[in-house]
């Protein structure tokens, strides 16, 4: 994975709980604390130990971890210079959620030998959506579930998402119902 997203974690955890946590997190993963270079390419073994250790260290499960991250990194990107793109993608959440493979290939042309997911929106009569997610890297649906949630709030509505199935190829399938204007 790109430094970009060690970055975030990195982001995540000192806005939330502190520098002095970070570094017990790096030590248990056996990462420099000294930071990550956005635009370098770090084996995704790097990124899966940070989230063990924040889970260990913060004393909850490495789900929850990946889901605050998936809602922290839709404000971290923004702020790291790609609000124009996001911008550029959808003025609702559907439609957002409809560009998120086109954004991943612009961004593809800046970011050699990214492996991004797959999502595919596809919408019921009811007005909510089945958002199939797809990945080559295992066990990361439930940063999905904060991104969801985390573009909603930029879009100014609140989500119910619930995970229908997974399977063994990497592909999951969520449920997203759109539950009223955020307050």
């Amino acid at each position: 994975m790109y430094g970009l997203v060690n970055r975030a974690v990195e982001g995540l955890v000192r806005s939330q709980f502190g520098d002095a946590t970070w570094t017990v997190i790096c030590k248990k993963a056996e990462v420099d604390p000294g930071g990550f270079v956005a635009m370098d390419v770090y084996d995704d073994a790097i990124t899966y130990k940070l989230v063990a250790a924040a889970a260990e260290t913060l004393e909850i499960p490495a789900e929850a971890v990946l889901e605050a991250f998936g809602e922290y990194w839709t404000v971290y990107t923004i702020e790291e210079g790609y609000g124009d793109l996001v911008a550029m993608m959808g003025d609702s959440l559907n439609e957002f959620l409809d560009n998120l493979d086109a954004m991943h290939e612009r961004i593809g042309d800046a970011m050699p030998g990214l492996v991004p997911p797959s999502f595919k929106r596809e919408p019921n009569d009811d007005g909510s959506s089945i958002l199939h997610y797809s990945s080559d890297r295992e066990g990361l649906a439930p940063m999905v579930v904060g991104l969801v949630k985390g573009l909603a709030k930029r879009f100014n509505t609140t989500v119910e998402i619930k995970l229908l199935e997974s399977d063994a190829s990497g592909h999951h399938a969520f449920h997203v119902q759109e539950t009223g204007p955020s307050s």
